[in-house]
């Protein structure tokens, strides 16, 4: 980590960052809080729907949206969020709520990865589901919703350190 954090701050991304002046630091970690919270805001309203909330609507008719739109925010936040490691990425060595925080995204790809290959997400649009089924789903979502709520508390927790 500390490898990749120091050849981040050294690369011409980190020059330019430090070069900009301490406006382009803001609005680049204005734009790294909406990426989030564009990411955030999707899985919040998909997991729910897996908890179990909002029955009636049609997870089949959900997933699309919420699917796309948190595709959309985590790119943004990881484009925006190399950009402010960059900056001052040595500062960081030793961290451990940077740690925890790419930790937690790295399971929360995981788990998005997975359930692609879960038969019951490949039966999605085909409601009522079963108790077995809306367990899995519950496992699915609440997983989901533990490794993306613990990046971003420690991803606000990262400055405190």
């Amino acid at each position: 980590m500390e490898a990749l954090l120091v050849w981040l701050e050294g690369s011409a991304l980190g020059e330019f960052m430090r070069s900009s002046g301490v406006w382009a630091y803001g609005v680049v970690n204005l734009v790294h809080i909406l990426g989030i919270a564009t990411l955030f805001g999707s899985v919040l309203a998909l997991d729910l729907r897996l908890l179990g909330l909002w029955r009636r609507v049609p997870l089949a008719s959900i997933e699309t949206p919420t699917l796309t739109l948190a595709a959309c925010g985590f790119g943004v936040a990881v484009a925006s969020g190399m950009c402010l490691l960059s900056t001052n990425g040595t500062e960081y060595v030793g961290n451990p709520f940077l740690t925890l925080k790419l930790s937690a995204i790295g399971l929360g790809l995981v788990n998005v990865v997975t359930v692609q290959f879960l038969p019951v997400w490949r039966r999605r649009a085909i409601e009522p589901h079963g108790p077995r089924e809306r367990l899995a789903l519950r496992i699915i979502g609440g997983t989901s919703l533990a490794c993306w709520s613990m990046a971003v508390a420690c991803g606000r927790m990262i400055g405190y350190w």
